[in-house]
């Protein structure tokens, strides 16, 4: 219990200071839906096919938006060095940015699948089977944000140059914009190593259209890669920790 306290009083400390924020809200909502909107116009599809990618992309960019810039920030503040010295193991400590990310995903995702279902038309067929895909992403989705804060700088925006560089290739290769049947077979198997894939494809089933993988694959898919991102995310975290306390 006492760990449990400690990951939470991280994480609320983290809602308060990072993601309650407007700007941060607003970025969550609107730059999935400009570019759901940029892709949508001009094309012979009807809006409800396009859903499951519009509520793919905004939980994918909600809950590992802000996770990279964590650490860092608290390098240049000099706040980490204190948490560490609370004492506080490093497990909860990423764990707490974690929780508070996959939080942050969860709420502002209920925002495009209330739109998907009242204004895109779309009927959920397995409403369970949605709340675990949504979870799981969440959690998967935040760990990799977590896992872009590695790297031993207190410059927020280096790491954030790389997590953009990671996440944007990732939404045109995860069959967000066209179904993974429709594309090449270069481009399913670039697909095939993408968490988000998976995630797309079981809400593509869990809002009855075809989908590619079937669930059970989608599922085992995301818990293997939220368990390969925790495990790597932890050691690359001990790792580099002396030299970016070395920065404090």
């Amino acid at each position: 219990m006492s760990g449990l306290r400690k990951c939470w009083a991280i994480a609320k400390k983290d809602i308060t200071i990072y993601y309650l924020k407007g700007p941060v809200l607003i970025f969550g909502l609107l730059f999935p839906a400009f570019l759901f909107i940029a892709f949508a116009i001009g094309r012979d599809i009807p809006a409800w096919a396009l859903a499951p990618g519009l509520v793919g992309m905004a939980l994918f960019f909600t809950s590992s938006s802000v996770t990279p810039a964590v650490l860092p920030f608290e390098t240049r503040t000099r706040t980490l060095e204190r948490l560490l010295c609370a004492p506080l193991p490093l497990s909860l400590l990423v764990g707490g940015d974690v929780l508070a990310a996959s939080m942050f995903g969860l709420l502002v995702s209920l925002v495009p699948i209330t739109m998907t279902v009242t204004i895109l038309g779309a009927q959920v067929e397995h409403v369970w089977l949605l709340c675990g895909a949504i979870i799981l992403s969440t959690l998967c989705f935040a760990i990799l944000g977590s896992l872009f804060s590695t790297p031993p700088t207190d410059n927020p925006s280096s790491v954030m140059t790389i997590s953009n560089l990671v996440r944007l290739p990732l939404i045109f290769f995860s069959g967000v914009f066209v179904p993974i049947g429709d594309m090449s077979v270069y481009g399913q198997a670039v697909a095939a190593f993408s968490p988000l894939t998976y995630t797309t494809e079981l809400l593509r089933y869990t809002l009855g259209q075809p989908a590619k993988f079937p669930p059970l694959l989608c599922l085992s898919m995301l818990l293997v890669f939220t368990l390969l991102f925790w495990f790597v995310n932890l050691a690359l975290h001990r790792r580099n920790m002396s030299r970016r306390l070395w920065l404090t």
